[in-house]
């Protein structure tokens, strides 16, 4: 087997990654780990494309593009994934014609603080969506996107922003702490403040928050895991 570098996220979950694509993805939302010198794959120039040696995804799930967007370069991405026995998507580009299950992020970029991507008839390969939390947007996209979607009965996970060059809005930088979360330093969101958001879904069963207990490694989470293979029943 060839060398295979781990998303360190990843390592021990079940789920490895794969990116079939070279380049800058085109959401470019503000700090995102993969395109802003920080990614575990630096140089990109160098690593992409990023995909796991033949045979090393045999009784895992694959998720491809954790960097870079499935519907950049897409008969690329899908080529890729038919060599895969397991794999879902991951996009943030409203479109989602995948011959297998799909995550969307919903309020990718600019759309983060200020409104949300709306499907108004969810394919049953719509694994869940993932919106993009901070203690500012809560009320303007979290809550009106989590009404929406598990009203649609769509599962929803709650994905809490760190932020390395993103200046902190004043009277939300007491929710935030300086610490190191997977590879490298940010602000990330405090667990007092996690558990306050949490709290406002805690009798949704359709809303879950993306890692467990404050720790952001995906052993610890399973949310990935139990939304594929219930999508993949779905699907049957």
């Amino acid at each position: 087997m060839s060398e295979y570098t781990w998303n360190p996220k990843v390592k021990g979950s079940g789920i490895i990654t794969a990116i079939p694509q070279t380049g800058e993805c085109p959401n470019h939302c503000a700090d995102c780990f993969f395109q802003s010198g920080r990614s575990y794959l630096e140089p990109l120039a160098e690593n992409l494309p990023h995909l796991p040696p033949e045979g090393f995804d045999v009784g895992r799930i694959v998720r491809i593009n954790d960097g870079n967007d499935s519907n950049v370069d897409k008969a690329r991405v899908l080529e890729t994934a038919s060599a895969f026995t397991d794999c879902f998507f991951n996009t943030a580009i409203p479109n989602l014609d995948f011959p297998g299950p799909v995550v969307l992020t919903i309020n990718p970029a600019e759309l983060t603080d200020g409104d949300y991507h709306k499907i108004e008839s969810p394919p049953p390969n719509l694994m869940y969506v993932r919106i993009r939390v901070n203690t500012w947007n809560i009320d303007a996209v979290v809550k009106p996107a989590v009404d929406y979607y598990t009203g649609l009965n769509v599962p929803v996970v709650l994905t809490p922003m760190a932020y390395y060059t993103e200046t902190l809005p004043e009277g939300h930088k007491n929710n935030y702490e300086w610490r190191k979360r997977t590879l490298n330093s940010y602000w990330v969101l405090k667990r007092e403040a996690q558990k306050e958001i949490e709290a406002l879904f805690a009798d949704n069963p359709l809303v879950y928050i993306c890692g467990y207990k404050g720790q952001h490694a995906c052993r610890f989470c399973g949310n990935c895991l139990r939304e594929y293979y219930a999508t993949k029943e779905r699907l049957r």
